[in-house]
């Protein structure tokens, strides 16, 4: 069981081994069924994991044997463990976090997993009782309360503990990507049951030649909190007028039922309720066609917020299309990568030649460092650009710089600065945004460098440092100094 030490809201970020059972009950595939069914009945078992070695391969539960005994063989004695037992175990390493347990649990509907060594060895087994025991309070319990939300009204009031969660999840050392994935597990399920909840109380649903789409860092799956609403919709040519009016009937009441449960508007009017971010497969690569072609500001806002797109809900087909049409239209127009990287490296990060943070001198921000605009922006921009070239669409920004890293576009110590880059940036933009609520002040993306500690300041000098060094990567690959002049 888990040390007493650990906070209430803080305990998901143990590792699965804190609350292992080391004594996981196995077998053999060989066993026959009876002498299974008595090893269970003695120890007052529900189940069995059946190893080979030391490494799971199947799981052997009460209902498999009730199964059984429903139609039983002639001859009982010869039927074995491996005649009926579920293959392909779930598993999850021992060092991996109790809520990656949880969603895992929850995707695949499950009630136990595997707990493997790094060798795929069988360490234990945690169950949904020995996560529930812990807290009530715990992100499983989040999670299926959301899940049995019955009202818009009861998602706001668990997606606003969620946030409570979040503020003193920061305090336990997690590490930032981790505590981003967390992020996007709730985002994604409280829009899955805004999305079943339309369904069931007003009988709105999506057509099935239709989806619906997270974009920006919604889509790439790096939110820190969801300050606002960044969606599109994209639909078959052959949708009849009373399925487009489904289309758009989905789409508003959406981005109503959000904005209700806690998720604002996008003030640049970036949703799938507007006909501008919903259209046709045909419409959407015409828009698209014309804004790689032509990459003005305008579009080049309006590609880069489109890019990182990815299904939430209805036909996933489209995705690929879409990815398709976007590599071969960027081939189809050799200017578009540099004039977008001369977009991105237009400003460079505010710090001066001897380390000094440069502030907003005006405006809300006076006083402040705006982060998105010092560097988040660069760093996502710069990276998916460059995914983008090498036919690499899904993922983090994380994921994207491994991945760039892989096919050779840097070198491995640039790959750890950006990526230590980002990781700060994203770190202490969390931790802004939480502050600003905690002071009921609106989330943003800006702080005061001078209330940072001396570590913390010393981390931003690095991680400006950091997008700098990418800026110098753009300019190098793209050779924008001849674009320039």
């Amino acid at each position: 069981m888990a040390d007493s030490r650990f906070g209430e809201e803080s305990f998901f970020f143990l590792h699965i081994d804190t609350i292992c059972r080391t004594t996981a009950p196995t077998c053999t595939p060989s066993l026959s069924i009876p002498e299974a069914a008595r090893q269970m009945r003695d120890q007052e078992l529900s189940g069995l994991v059946v190893v080979e070695g030391n490494a799971p391969v199947g799981i052997l539960s009460l209902r498999d044997l009730r199964d059984l005994m429903a139609d039983p063989p002639a001859d009982l004695q010869q039927v074995t463990v491996a005649d009926i037992m579920h293959r392909g175990v779930i598993s999850i390493r021992r060092n991996a976090y109790l809520f990656e347990a949880i969603f895992k649990m929850a995707k695949h509907r499950i009630h136990r997993l595997a707990v493997i060594d790094p060798q795929q060895g069988l360490v234990g087994v945690v169950n949904d009782t020995d996560l529930l025991s812990l807290q009530a309070r715990s992100p499983l319990y989040l999670s299926q309360e959301m899940e049995a939300a019955e009202s818009f009204e009861a998602l706001r009031e668990i997606n606003g503990r969620i946030l409570d969660m979040l503020r003193h999840a920061t305090q336990t050392g997690a590490d930032i990507r981790s505590l981003i994935q967390l992020i996007a597990h709730f985002n994604d399920n409280l829009t899955q049951r805004v999305i079943s909840l339309l369904e069931s109380c007003e009988g709105i649903s999506l057509p099935k030649s239709a989806a619906y789409l997270a974009l920006g860092s919604e889509g790439r799956g790096e939110q820190t909190l969801r300050t606002d609403q960044d969606s599109a919709m994209i639909f078959a040519d052959t949708l009849s007028g009373e399925e487009l009016e489904r289309c758009r009937r989905f789409s508003e009441r959406m981005v109503e039922v959000l904005e209700l449960v806690g998720v604002p508007r996008c003030p640049g009017e970036t949703m799938a309720s507007n006909s501008q971010w919903r259209r046709s497969v045909s419409n959407w690569k015409r828009v698209l066609e014309e804004w790689i072609a032509v990459p003005n500001g305008e579009h080049m806002v309006n590609f880069g917020m489109f890019q990182d797109f990815r299904t939430v809900v209805g036909s996933p087909e489209f995705e690929q299309q879409l990815h398709e049409f976007i590599q071969a239209a960027t081939r189809r127009n050799s200017l578009f990568f540099p004039y977008v990287a001369k977009n991105v490296v237009r400003f460079p990060a505010p710090i001066g030649m001897f380390g000094r943070i440069k502030v907003e001198r005006s405006g809300t921000d006076r006083g402040r460092v705006n982060l998105k605009k010092a560097g988040i922006f660069a760093i996502t921009a710069g990276i998916s650009l460059l995914a983008l070239e090498q036919n690499i669409h899904q993922g983090t920004t994380w994921d994207k710089i491994e991945a760039l890293e892989k096919a050779r576009l840097f070198s491995a110590s640039d790959a750890a600065t950006f990526s230590e880059a980002f990781t700060t940036l994203v770190n202490l933009r969390l931790q802004g945004q939480l502050d600003d609520i905690a002071n009921d002040r609106p989330p943003g993306n800006s702080i005061d460098p001078m209330r940072l500690t001396e570590r913390s300041r010393s981390q931003l000098r690095q991680a400006l440092r950091g997008v700098n060094q990418l800026l110098r990567v753009l300019r190098d690959h793209y050779r924008l100094d001849l674009i320039s002049r």
